[in-house]
């Protein structure tokens, strides 16, 4: 096994700290991803995976517990520097592609890139690379609107991965397509996670789609095992 992407280390995380109605989510959860590792994320509803993954991609903070990533702990970041790490080194996917409804295809994979500084012929030049690669360039012009489910998902895989991130995040990236076009969906992310070297950590209630990674943990009294 190679070096770790990512370190989880006891991750405590509640709602209502302090308050008689406080509800305590994860519970000393630790796990580690290691680079180029495809890791099944698989939980009940409400066994606060989402708050792992967020936890896991600095969009949240832990209450108590480490998180590194490429060796580099994020905790002692301040909130400008944990923005920066966010956008140059994770990618996110989630079951609905929350793609921007004005944009096209092309323009809902150059936007992040833009964010992130890089010039728009060279975003432009990437994002049509990306969409090539899952079978969608013929629809860069398109609006989401105008998209299949399929293919929405496959631009919002690509706009996940527009930054060459070093870690991808995913839940329940396929949970909101029928069963043949999940299966689909999901190998086309598959080729693309493997094709980069990525490290991923995905999230899914699918046994079939997680039985496709390299290791299956699971996330149940708000530990992982």
């Amino acid at each position: 096994m190679s070096e770790p992407m990512l370190e989880l280390a006891g991750i405590e995380k509640g709602y209502n700290r302090g308050k008689p109605s406080e509800v305590l989510v994860l519970r000393g959860a630790t796990l580690t991803v290691a680079k180029g590792e495809v890791v099944a994320l698989v939980a009940p509803s409400g066994a606060g995976k989402s708050t792992l993954l967020h936890i896991a991609g600095l969009l949240d903070v832990p209450d108590t517990g480490s998180v590194r990533l490429d060796g580099r702990e994020m905790g002692n970041l301040s909130d400008r520097a944990r923005t920066e790490a966010r956008r140059a080194e994770v990618g996110f996917i989630y079951q609905f592609h929350h793609l921007l409804p004005e944009f096209t295809a092309l323009e809902n994979v150059v936007i992040p890139q833009l964010a992130n500084g890089v010039p728009k012929p060279q975003a432009e030049a990437r994002g049509r690379e990306l969409l090539e690669k899952v079978g969608v360039g013929a629809r860069a012009t398109h609006r989401p609107a105008a998209l299949s489910g399929g293919e929405q998902q496959r631009v919002a895989f690509c706009r996940a991965l527009a930054n060459a991130p070093k870690l991808l995040l995913a839940d329940e990236p396929t949970g909101n397509l029928d069963p043949a076009t999940s299966d689909q969906v999901f190998g086309v992310l598959m080729d693309l996670v493997r094709s980069t070297g990525l490290s991923a950590l995905i999230a899914t209630h699918n046994l079939e789609l997680a039985a496709r990674m390299d290791r299956v943990v699971r996330l149940s009294a708000g530990r992982v095992t």
